[in-house]
Formats: structure tokens, C-alpha cells, sequence
């Protein structure tokens, strides 16, 4: 399996990092990614892509695998943001593990604006539905949604939560704090911009040091910032003396985990959907926040996570 892990700071600037990684042929050799191929016929390249954090790092692994094993050659392109590879798709990009709520408002604004009335609803496979003019016009198509969910979430110390008495995202109204997030989360509904008017919480400051990672854990942790932004199923807070505040006002669009794939590639390869699916059909918001944590706490391989769980439930 090909992989390179590109990361951009900028969409322009990303952009054409990809693009012409994705044209390079100086990624490591393909390395087995779950066992042989069930033909023995090529059926050629799948570039797969998606953002740089531990779960979608996980995800795609899982999917490199089942394409593997389905025979086809997986080549994984992760980025920081998801404004890089939506330029991509989908010409450069054929498949992206996603999650549907992120997926459809990142295309409600991108057409209608970024005042555009949400389109979300609780239902995955509805919102799948009310999107699809949105989906067909960007030449994209959403597979079957999983059971397993996952959403932003924003965290605190334990001693800030304990100290300020902030136990909810509303016990936040009024105070000043300087956010640490993703590098996209300025004026998003779901990042800063529903912290502000629907919390009433005032950002002094972004740091955008990045989705659940490493940097932005150590800036809340040591006080050069007091938010910071993270996912549901992160399994690393309790370790690390942080806790979530609960969304109580559920600014949050419904995330469950989707497989985004290119319309035309699909046309093209339509067995590409069933190792998908059934993948998507047996992952779990439980198995998320453990293979999260297995990483990020037990500190193994994302690759080596994946390939155990798909292991053990039969799907290579």
C-alpha cells in the first residue's frame, strides 16, 4: 500500500501539494494491507484520502484494507484540512472516509453560503437524501452511513472544569477563553463561530494547532489555552486529566461515519462499495473510542489497530 502523509496550512498551498503528490511514484513500495487480493487480476489504483487525525487515520487504514484485499492498489493521501481535499475531488481523490453531517454542511456552504439554513437531521441516511442535489453537483456519492458516530467535542482540564465550575459548554456563557482547534474551526458553526452565538462564550483567541492532536492537548494542559477541540470518541482525556463538556444546546450535526466516494469512480468500479458497506455495517461508536484509544493511549500503530479489528471481524 502506497502511503505519504501531506499536510497543508493553506487550501491553495495544500492543494498543490497533493496534487502533485498525487502524481508522484516516490511513495513507499506497496506493502501488504491485509492479506492477498481475493483475484489475482489488478484492478488498479484507489487514491484514498481524508484528514490527519488518529480516528480518520484508522478509518482509512480500514479501507486501504478491504479495497487491498477486494484487488485493487490503495494509495493514502492524508491532509489537515478538509477544504484540501474537497479541491481534489473528485478528479485526484476517489475515495474519503467522511462523516455525514461535516460532509453535507461543508457542501450547503460551499454552494448556498455560509449563512445557509442547516440541512442536517438526526436520521443519517435522510440527510444523505435532502443532500443529494448538493452531492451530485460536486460529483460524489455517499455510500451506506455506519452506526458508529463521532462529533466535534470541546474539552477543559479537570482542574478548570472543577475550579469555574464548568461541567456543559453553557457554563462557558460570558467567560473569555482562547480556543485551541483545528486550523479550518474560525466563524464554522460547529468550532467557533456556534461557541460564540449559540454559547455566548467569547474566543479571545484560535490556536490552530490542530484536531485532537498532540499540540492542543499540551496548550490546554498547560494553560496557554483553556478550550480545546476534540472528538466524542477520544479515548486519551481521562488519562491526561481532561474532561468533555457535554453539548448541550447540540450545535453538533449528526456524524455518523460514511464512506465518500467519486461518482465517476464508482461508475467505473462499482465493487468497490461492497467491502465499504460492510465495513461500515459492522463498525461501532464503541469500537471507535477503543481503537482511539489504543493509539493514542497504548501507543500503537494506527495500521496495525485496523488490520487486528478487520481481523477479528472477518472482513480480510
Amino acid at each position: 500500500m502506497q502511503r505519504r502523509r501531506l499536510l497543508a496550512g493553506v487550501v491553495a498551498a495544500g492543494a498543490a501539494i497533493v496534487l502533485a503528490a498525487c502524481g508522484s511514484s516516490n511513495s513507499s513500495s506497496p506493502t501488504t494491507a491485509g492479506g492477498s487480493s481475493t483475484g489475482s487480476t489488478d484492478k488498479g489504483t484507489v487514491r484514498i484520502s481524508g484528514q490527519n487525525f488518529t480516528e480518520a487515520e484508522i478509518v482509512a487504514d480500514m479501507y486501504a484494507a478491504v479495497l487491498q484485499k477486494a484487488g485493487y492498489t490503495p494509495d493514502v493521501h492524508l491532509v489537515d484540512t478538509r477544504d484540501v481535499y474537497m479541491n481534489l475531488v473528485p478528479k485526484k481523490i476517489d475515495v474519503v472516509p467522511e462523516y455525514t453531517g461535516s460532509i453535507v454542511e461543508f457542501l450547503n456552504g460551499t454552494y448556498n453560503g455560509a449563512n445557509a439554513k442547516p440541512i442536517t437531521v438526526s436520521d443519517p441516511q435522510k440527510t444523505i437524501d435532502k443532500a443529494k442535489p448538493l452531492l451530485d453537483k460536486k460529483g460524489i456519492t455517499l455510500l451506506n452511513p455506519s452506526a458508529a458516530t463521532d462529533t466535534n467535542a470541546f474539552f477543559v482540564t479537570k482542574k478548570y472544569s472543577d475550579d469555574n465550575n464548568v461541567h456543559t459548554l453553557s457554563d462557558l456563557k460570558g467567560k473569555s477563553v482562547v480556543l485551541a482547534a483545528a486550523p479550518d474551526c474560525q466563524g464554522r458553526l460547529d468550532c467557533s463561530g456556534g461557541l460564540s452565538s449559540a454559547y455566548g462564550i467569547h474566543i479571545t483567541k484560535i490556536l490552530p494547532l490542530g484536531y485532537a492532536s498532540p499540540q492542543t492537548y499540551k496548550s490546554v494542559i498547560d494553560g496557554e489555552s483553556q478550550l480545546g477541540e476534540t472528538s466524542t470518541t477520544d479515548g486519551t482525556l481521562a488519562s491526561q486529566g481532561l474532561v468533555l463538556l457535554p453539548d448541550d444546546k447540540q450545535i453538533q450535526p449528526a456524524q455518523n461515519l460514511v464512506p465518500m466516494v467519486s461518482t465517476s469512480f464508482l461508475q467505473a468500479h462499482p465493487d468497490v462499495a461492497d467491502p465499504l458497506n460492510a465495513l461500515m455495517g459492522k463498525l461501532t461508536t464503541d469500537d471507535l473510542t477503543q481503537l482511539n484509544a489504543e493509539v493514542s493511549v497504548d501507543r500503537q500503530k494506527p495500521e496495525d489497530v485496523a488490520q487486528k479489528w478487520l481481523s477479528d471481524m472477518g472482513l480480510i
